[in-house]
């Protein structure tokens, strides 16, 4: 069952992605040889980023992840989509800006892993 709010607010999270959002897409997985999706509605979640054939989540976390109430939030979040055999990686915009190679290599290796 779609929930119109969650699609309306994906396509909006799309149309404004942060800075390391936009390197990730622009400079990685918009040509990884396995399709990702971007900002793909999954159970009542949105995700940064989606691939539904290794069933991969990439969640991009800025400062505002950091707070207690935020941190426990993702924590139940991943819970609940690993127990839907959903791999969830979460990279801090900080690695994605200094350390993008790293990041991608990561992704790749999961990625192969899981397919």
């Amino acid at each position: 069952m779609r929930n119109p709010s969650l699609t309306r607010r994906s396509q909006e999270l799309r149309r404004n992605a942060t800075k390391e959002e936009r390197h990730l897409w622009f400079d990685f997985l918009r040509t990884y040889p396995v399709q990702f999706q971007r900002q793909r509605v999954v159970n009542h979640f949105i995700l940064d980023f989606y691939c539904p054939k290794a069933k991969v989540a990439i969640e991009l976390d800025g400062s505002q992840h950091f707070t207690p109430d935020s941190l426990a939030y993702d924590a139940e979040r991943t819970v609940v989509l690993n127990s839907c055999n959903i791999k969830v990686l979460r990279f801090t915009n900080l690695e994605i800006l200094h350390d993008f190679e790293a990041v991608c290599k990561m992704i790749d290796l999961e990625v192969q892993k899981r397919i």
